[in-house]
């Protein structure tokens, strides 16, 4: 995603100049000891135990740096800072999905950060680096944590039935086929499931879900034709051939839970409850599972091939610095500590009694592996650095997994529906949205 500056830039993005000098933040207006006079108001998208971690950072940071940091776990994020920037009244610092940076970029809600004015910048990769690139060639946020999706497997319930590990997509149907059919928990009720799928449109939750599997089918979503122009590429027989697999799944009885199609992650608990055995997701799940349904009893598996491979979603978190705060050289500390091993560490809740917020550490002087003793990170590391792709962060992406959700949704809801009739006009809704950003060719 590399660009350099000439690049052509979308009107929207230069719009982003107008709109840096009228936002405000919030921090200047409490005590504390920033630059500009007050703690610094720092968000996250967290509910209580992720929180709980960031507040052991964030005590950390303060007592390194003397600066105070009011700090604020957001549950309902997008709403709550959308409302902030309507008043012109962002949080001094926020950390985010990795893949909003277009948004925020397009919105001004955000400033360019100078690479090379952040200590430590040397210890995170280029790719992550470049993963912060907006279609002007500038650093719009600092790499925080990475991941990448996991397939996770209810083990005692495979080895009850004597099947192996699913190596491919028909070995994973097949073991789906049979979580739903033959009562793996051996309670005698047909009260089991394959698959557990978050379907619903909300956040695009379907297009976040079944990207794996399209890139995995050999399809895509966008791809960049140059000059800061993108295409569509939904529309080819790899995603028609995903799109037909993922569909068999949705139209087979019990190959995936009930209510899927309206379902979102909050909704899909039932990998937790022992209702279904298979689970495509990210693997800050598994402080979760280990405790429910246990570290015992499931397995975290290398991804099974797709026609194309094995690739799977990566995603992550940046450390976003909000434009019109007065509290700068405050922002560039707090994103030196939050890249810093002692930061990174401590995000990464080794103590086993919070949550991690660091899953993969950018800092690359790290391995997560091997600080968490467990094999299964390793599998996660191995994942994310050669077979997982990202959704283009330059771009307001957000729109495009919005439209191509409801299209899948709505070819999910229709066991007759014509899967290349369906993937077609996706790729209509894709150019009308590539369109509205000024981004086609």
């Amino acid at each position: 995603m590399s660009r350099s500056p000439s690049a052509r830039v979308p009107a929207a993005v230069l719009a982003t100049v107008a709109l840096l000098g009228g936002l405000t933040a919030c921090g200047s207006d409490d005590e504390g000891s920033g630059d500009g006079g007050g703690a610094l108001e720092v968000w996250t998208r967290s509910a209580d135990a992720p929180a709980a971690t960031y507040e052991k950072v964030f005590e950390a940071f303060t007592e390194q740096t003397g600066i105070e940091v009011n700090y604020q776990p957001v549950v309902e994020f997008d709403t709550q800072i959308q409302g902030r920037a309507a008043d012109r009244d962002l949080p001094d610092v926020f950390i985010n999905d990795s893949g909003a940076l277009g948004t925020y970029v397009s919105q001004g809600w955000v400033v360019p950060v100078e690479r090379e004015s952040i200590a430590g910048n040397a210890d995170i990769s280029d790719a992550n680096w470049q993963a912060t690139q907006g279609l002007d060639g500038e650093y719009y946020g600092v790499p925080f944590s990475r991941q990448a999706f996991v397939t996770m497997v209810r083990k005692d319930w495979r080895e009850s039935l004597g099947m192996e590990v699913p190596e491919t997509w028909e070995e994973l149907t097949a073991l789906a086929d049979a979580f739903a059919t033959q009562d793996p928990d051996g309670n005698g009720e047909d009260d089991t499931y394959g698959m557990v799928v978050p379907g619903t449109t909300e956040r695009g939750y379907l297009s976040w879900w079944g990207s794996s599997y399209i890139w995995q089918g050999g399809g895509d979503f966008v791809t960049e034709a140059g000059d800061g122009t993108f295409e569509p590429a939904f529309d080819s027989p790899g995603t028609i051939e995903a799109v037909e697999w993922i569909k068999e799944q949705f139209c087979t009885p019990g190959h995936v839970q009930p209510n899927a199609l309206t379902s979102t992650t909050l909704d899909s608990r039932q990998f937790n409850n022992g209702e279904a055995g298979i689970y495509l997701t990210g693997p800050y799940n598994m402080a979760a599972y280990d405790q429910e349904p246990g570290e015992d009893v499931y397995e975290v598996i290398p991804t099974p091939a797709g026609p194309a491979g094995t690739t799977t979603l990566a995603e992550g978190e940046n450390i976003y610095l909000a434009a019109g705060s007065d509290q700068t050289d405050a922002q560039r500390q707090l994103a030196e500590f939050l890249i810093s091993p002692e930061a990174q560490e401590i995000a990464m809740a080794l103590d086993e009694q919070t949550e991690p917020v660091v899953r993969l550490p950018v800092n690359t002087t790290m391995d997560a592996g091997e600080l968490r003793d467990d094999e299964r990170w390793d599998l996660v590391q191995q994942q994310y650095d050669e077979n997982s792709k990202v959704f283009p962060s330059a771009i307001d992406f957000t729109p495009i997994r919005q439209v191509t959700a409801e299209g899948l949704n709505a070819i999910m809801s229709d066991c007759d529906s014509d899967v290349a009739e369906g993937v077609a006009g996706i790729e209509e809704d894709i150019a009308s949205e590539l369109e509205a950003q000024d981004l086609l060719p």
